[in-house]
């Protein structure tokens, strides 16, 4: 194609998504990224769609909780349009001792009740909720959204550094270290490498493969750990969150730590072996909300900053976004997450 509609710098979730919807409204559409496309905070995510999270803040969860209303159609259309399964869940998440009172979709179990729904789940003191949560897996999200891409006639580049976006003579030109791009408009979906103040929140987790299949049917949040169960029998335990700038180093010490905390609530997995485990840099902002909007640079926009949430909130900041290059406006609320509460730049964190 000549010069595409937009250029996505960013090929995570946020990226492809809003390719995807960008691409159904009928435009032309570039991504490029840095490193090879979805490797990054999209497929080390945990994939609980914890619309009704307590730490969501307040600013967020109307957002949260339209976005959660969009997954099963952004789903659908993903799977259909890529033949591959996201092992999207719906039995729901139990909730240990959190303060739930002001959160949606909730209610209290019975110790009767919670026996019943997780015989494996042990809870020694406090209350444990019901809450009407999904999961999915990110990988395979990735991996069928880059597919569903790819079946869109959506070009992908990976392996390419963009340095810069910025307004050049009503078009806008992405700035790379040996190429430059021209387009109608321009969007920084870096995640963690957007560019201040964007910084990356390094989270470490583990798989366990626990030798009893269908140990655990719902994910289940505690103030120290989270368990996902996945389809495959495997079981994800999470997260860290550590300000170590753009390192990725997987610390064991750390992963026993996670390993035991799992095991405290539910001790089957005590014996289950790790069979793999990693970090991720979830983009972080200095208020925890993420960026979405237009820079200074007319034509030149943003959609970053999610920290925990990229996952769920991948439908409603696609159709955000889509909304604001393409028609100008959107119809959701976004005052609390303009650009312009902070001093952005156009350029891009390498």
């Amino acid at each position: 194609m000549g010069s595409p509609d937009v250029i996505i710098a960013g090929a995570g979730i946020i990226g492809i998504s809003l390719a995807l919807e960008l691409r159904t409204r009928g435009a032309d559409v570039l991504v490029l990224d840095r490193a090879q496309p979805g490797s990054e905070a999209s497929s080390a995510a945990a994939g609980m769609l914890a619309a009704s999270d307590p730490e969501t803040p307040v600013a967020l969860r109307r957002l949260a909780l339209e976005s959660a209303r969009l997954f099963p159609e952004f789903v659908s259309s993903i799977e259909s349009a890529s033949g591959i399964s996201t092992d999207f869940r719906r039995p729901g998440t139990i909730a240990v001792g959190e303060h739930l009172g002001e959160v949606e979709n909730h209610r209290t179990l019975s110790a009767e009740e919670l026996k019943h729904m997780e015989p494996a789940l042990a809870v020694r003191e406090g209350k444990a909720f019901f809450v009407s949560e999904d999961s999915i897996d990110p990988a395979l999200l990735m991996k069928a959204a880059l597919q569903a891409a790819a079946q869109a006639g959506i070009e992908i580049r990976g392996g390419v550094n963009v340095l810069k976006l910025q307004s050049s003579s009503g078009n806008v030109e992405v700035l790379t270290r040996s190429e430059r791009f021209a387009a109608k408009a321009a969007v920084n979906c870096c995640g963690a490498w957007a560019g201040a103040p964007v910084k990356p929140r390094k989270g470490q987790m583990l798989y366990l493969a626990p030798e009893r299949s269908r140990l655990l049917q719902h994910v289940v949040r505690t103030p120290e750990v989270y368990v996902v169960p996945r389809s495959s029998g495997q079981i994800l335990v999470g997260a860290t969150v550590e300000d170590t700038g753009f390192d990725k180093t997987v610390d064991s010490s750390t992963i026993r730590g996670l390993h035991g905390a799992a095991a405290r609530y539910i001790p089957n997995l005590a014996a289950a072996p790790i069979s793999d485990s990693w970090a991720g840099l979830r983009p972080g902002t200095p208020d925890d909300l993420p960026i979405l909007g237009e820079l200074e640079d007319e034509r030149v926009f943003v959609a970053s900053g999610h920290f925990r949430n990229g996952i769920l909130l991948a439908p409603i900041t696609a159709r955000i976004m889509a909304d604001l290059l393409l028609l100008g406006k959107s119809g959701n609320d976004i005052s609390a997450f303009s650009p312009r509460r902070f001093t952005l730049t156009n350029a891009i964190q390498q």
